[in-house]
């Protein structure tokens, strides 16, 4: 019998995550009483696509498939207008719904696109690679990148349910599993150290991400629209999205993570904090992660400097003040943002 995990997501929009081999068959239950509801999906996870269209015709819900770009090619006002247009044509209204199949930037996509639609309407992302597992699918924050930045414009709203679909990582390389596991060390070192001694060990990678999911669901639940406590979960994405930008999103964003989660690191030891700089490398380097990086220091400041974390001229960088204790410090020193920099770059 085929191993189902249920994880409960709490606050004032509480839902379900569902995470197993082949858990579309849930799909219909987040979605009573819709009439139409559309599949935004990318040609890469076609077959998983397939599977929750099937699902919905055969509870009498008219299917809508969109294929759109794979990756940050889709993250876009274009194929967002797309995607309207689409629903437009189709009738769809507010009982309506949409279901977003694929990986982190497929599942922000949709989510945009549910949150803009007749300004809200029902979304189930089906998250098919870790990041969209552990992150982007979890927790309400949907976005599209503009040429500023990188989610600059989006919405918080919260999905009827999430899917995370575990069959469909068996068909990914390698390098593309390791690159989102950059994500789960992030979580490791914010809330469960337990993770951190998981990383590398044969058959592990279920348990992995379902403790990442719970650390999101822990932190989301008290927290949804990042007033506070949910700015720990972007340990290491203050650069990261720098790097992204900066290299057109040709980085993946495991990568740009790997990256920034070794610069925070260093930012930590410049500002007294305790030195995890050693252990974050030799974690993602065990991974085949980058943790060293050569871009032009003023282009990334510049990118940092549109950070949603960002409070006027002033950077705020998430550190840790111990293993799974982390706090939101603001960095008004740039000499000290360069220095960490250079020993990156070193």
């Amino acid at each position: 019998m085929e191993t189902i995990t249920r994880i409960q997501v709490g606050g004032d929009q509480p839902y379900e995550v569902v995470m197993g081999d082949h858990v579309t068959f849930a799909l219909p239950g987040f979605l009573k009483g819709a009439a139409k509801a559309a599949v935004i999906f990318t040609d890469s996870v076609s077959h998983d696509a397939s599977h929750a269209v099937h699902e919905l015709i055969d509870v009498g819900i008219e299917a809508t498939p969109i294929e759109v770009p794979d990756a940050e090619a889709g993250k876009t006002l274009e194929v967002a207008g797309r995607c309207w247009d689409v629903l437009g044509a189709a009738g769809f209204t507010r009982s309506d719904a949409i279901v977003g199949v694929g990986g982190g930037a497929l599942t922000d996509l949709a989510g945009f696109v549910a949150a803009t639609w007749l300004r809200g309407v029902r979304w189930v992302p089906i998250a098919t690679s870790i990041n969209g597992m552990v992150d982007a699918a979890i927790g309400g924050k949907t976005a599209i990148n503009i040429a500023a930045g990188k989610n600059l414009v989006g919405a918080f709203h919260p999905p009827a349910g999430v899917l995370c679909e575990l069959s469909a990582l068996r068909s990914l390389p390698q390098a593309q599993l390791n690159a989102g596991l950059a994500e789960v060390v992030k979580c490791g070192f914010i809330a469960d150290p337990a993770i951190l001694g998981l990383i590398g060990k044969p058959d592990a990678l279920p348990e992995l991400i379902e403790r990442s999911i719970r650390v999101k669901a822990d932190v989301v639940s008290q927290d949804l629209r990042e007033s506070g406590l949910r700015e720990i979960l972007n340990y290491g994405h203050t650069l990261a999205h720098a790097i992204e930008k900066v290299e057109d999103y040709r980085w993946s964003h495991g990568h740009a993570v790997s990256v920034g989660l070794v610069y925070a690191a260093i930012l930590g030891r410049l500002t007294g904090r305790p030195d995890f700089v050693e252990q974050t490398r030799s974690l993602l380097a065990s991974l085949g992660l980058p943790t060293t990086y050569d871009g032009p220091w003023e282009k990334l400041r510049a990118a940092m400097a549109v950070d949603k974390k960002a409070r006027g001229s002033s950077l705020r960088f998430v550190l840790l003040d111990d293993m799974a204790h982390p706090v939101t410090v603001t960095i008004e020193d740039e000499g000290l943002l360069a220095k960490a920099y250079e020993d990156l770059r070193a």
